[in-house]
């Protein structure tokens, strides 16, 4: 079920309609395939089908649905090529931030994200995914908002959508949040000893955790996949 839209804030309800709407995309709430309608998710959210169009239409920019003249929208299923597509783009832009930190970070920000891997091992211990990744995706951003990187992250943001459904059905089967957490301990051990060599090995490493879990996810949810591009196989990247 949407959360309801508040109307007292300041940023534009279409923004916010196409927040909540990519959340309960990335988070299966919307399955692979199923059709939106306008209509019910104005109902549920409490607002007008303008903002709603407008968010479906940039929904659609990125990936996540088609719209289809005269037969509706409909969430796309996962391409495992635009994820693959999506990781190296990620892995090029967060090697770069993680480097930048490493050569130094303010310590407020070092205090955040040491807070912010605590809060990580709380929510390890609870079966909610989305809290995890919740985390995980403010870990990333401290990073590159504490180096000056907006707009680094910006373009994180807009190639990762489906990378993030996989993340999700990843967890904490085919990811164990364990080993994700050790990750991050190791980038920030990278640049709190202001290292910028092993903070950057260590996103790579992070970033690459996804190459494991896509292929055995497609086989295990072969419904959610675009058949056309699932992985049969493991995938291996040189170093």
């Amino acid at each position: 079920m949407l959360r309801r839209i508040e109307p007292d804030s300041a940023e534009p309800v279409a923004r916010r309609v196409f927040r909540e709407l990519r959340h309960a995309i990335v988070t299966m709430q919307f399955q692979p395939g199923q059709p939106l309608s306008e209509q019910e998710v104005a109902g549920q959210l409490g607002v007008s089908r303008q903002p709603v169009r407008e968010a479906f239409i940039k929904l659609s920019e990125s990936g996540l649905v088609v719209i289809r003249p005269q037969r509706g929208t409909f969430v796309v299923k996962i391409s495992a090529k635009q994820v693959m597509d999506a990781r190296f783009v990620r892995e090029a832009v967060e090697r770069a931030v993680a480097r930048k930190a490493g050569e130094g970070l303010p310590a407020r920000t070092v205090a955040e994200l040491e807070a912010n891997l605590k809060a990580q091992r709380e929510a390890a211990k609870s079966t909610n995914p989305a809290s995890f990744l919740e985390l995980d995706e403010a870990f990333h951003r401290t990073i590159a908002l504490g180096v000056d990187c907006e707009y680094a992250w910006r373009v994180v943001e807009e190639t990762k959508a489906q990378m993030d459904r996989v993340r999700y059905l990843s967890l904490p089967q085919a990811t164990p949040l364990d080993r994700l957490i050790s990750q991050h301990e190791q980038i920030v051990e990278g640049i709190r000893a202001r290292c910028p060599d092993a903070a950057e090995a260590a996103m790579r490493l992070h970033l690459r955790e996804i190459l494991n879990s896509l292929p055995e996810l497609a086989r295990r949810f072969p419904d959610l996949f675009d058949s056309e591009s699932a992985p049969a196989e493991p995938i291996a990247e040189s170093a």
